[in-house]
């Protein structure tokens, strides 16, 4: 497997799952994104995200409508999700930042020590992000799979590429990793990632991670959820994502896209606590017993304890034993073997057989 943020390497089995906390959609100026990257680093994340792009530029019909569902909560605490339609360029605005912001923020990561790394969407865009922030991974949006003179671009500046899939086909997910590997990058990670604003659950399809690991053996797999809570990420990480990406808000309420389905602060600590329980519990494919639990076992397991009193020299009959617990003696597969044997000292009723009495 070859990838690599901040020569960090990013592989489940080696290091742990690499979380990635997204605060590029949720954010609303600067400070919030500061503010958002800051939460990133309390949780224990291991990366912040953010999305480089200006609406103005990037959208040529501003009245192009998009769909999304943002968050209620009522009196009682029930919670709803309203769906809405606003033009696609008015969401896309408010996640701006200036070109003197981004340096500000990026030296804001750098001081509170998180990675920090975002989505491109033009060549000088990427020029900026790498050659004048110093950001060593660039993700390549689902939109733009299919672009390959941009990826091929992206490949060229020799940093880390993330490939986030979204409703791509295999091949097109394919073509693309071979564009990159042809222009000479090779450190690559692949995300799944379910589209819908939250992803209904029959679209999330998490078996896929299993076929982009068979697929694509040299690379880290990642899961971008937009699902609320983190059932499936934790169900990700079971079916080894080397890389999980989940976004985080400063409220759910917040009427605009991606809050509903986001973790605020205290939320984003209990994920990636969570997330490191399970990889804890997943532990090692091969059977490994605990000292303490083996000095235990034997409290749960049985040996033969004598029916009535034997005398010294009796003949070693399975009718005048019966198997209780604990099992401090002989083991069940062993009685066999003392069968027809005499034993060396008389046996007391309910006396339990040892190896030192044959």
């Amino acid at each position: 497997m070859s990838a690599s943020i901040n020569k960090e390497e990013i592989n489940q089995k080696k290091r742990g799952t690499f979380i990635v906390l997204e605060a590029g959609p949720t954010h609303y100026g600067i400070e919030s994104a500061k503010q958002l990257a800051k939460v990133a680093k309390d949780s224990g994340a291991d990366a912040v995200k953010f999305q480089f792009l200006y609406a103005d530029r990037l959208m040529a019909d501003k009245s192009v409508l998009f769909g999304y569902k943002y968050l209620e909560i009522d009196a009682n605490g029930v919670e709803k999700f309203v769906p809405i339609e606003e033009p696609l360029y008015d969401v896309l605005k408010r996640r701006e930042l200036k070109a003197e912001e981004w340096k500000e923020l990026v030296a804001y990561c750098k001081e509170i020590d998180i990675h920090m790394f975002t989505t491109a969407t033009y060549k000088d865009e990427v020029d900026f992000i790498v050659d004048e922030l110093g950001i060593d991974s660039i993700k390549i949006s689902s939109g733009d799979v299919n672009d390959l003179d941009f990826i091929e671009y992206c490949a060229g500046k020799k940093v880390n590429l993330q490939f986030d899939t979204g409703n791509a086909d295999i091949w097109e997910i394919e073509r693309a990793v071979i564009a990159s590997e042809e222009a000479g990058c090779s450190n690559i990670v692949i995300h799944l990632c379910p589209s819908g604003y939250p992803t209904k659950e029959e679209s999330i399809h998490l078996n896929m991670l299993t076929t982009l690991k068979t697929m694509f053996p040299k690379y880290a797999i990642a899961f971008s959820d937009h699902s609320p809570g983190w059932d499936m990420d934790i169900a990700a990480v079971a079916l080894g994502a080397d890389m999980i990406e989940k976004t985080i808000t400063l409220d759910r309420t917040i009427k605009s896209c991606e809050h509903s389905f986001s973790l605020e602060p205290v939320d984003a600590k209990r994920f990636v606590d969570s997330i490191r329980s399970v990889e804890m519990a997943l532990g090692s494919a091969r059977r490994t017993i605990p000292t303490p639990v083996k000095a235990k076992r034997k409290l749960g397991r049985r040996s033969p304890y004598a029916l009535k009193g034997l005398e010294l020299g009796a003949v070693v009959k399975k009718e005048d034993f019966e198997f209780k617990r604990p099992g401090f003696g002989i083991t069940t597969e062993e009685f066999d073997y003392f069968v027809g044997k005499k034993i060396n000292k008389a046996i007391k009723e309910g006396g339990m057989i040892t190896y030192d009495d044959i």
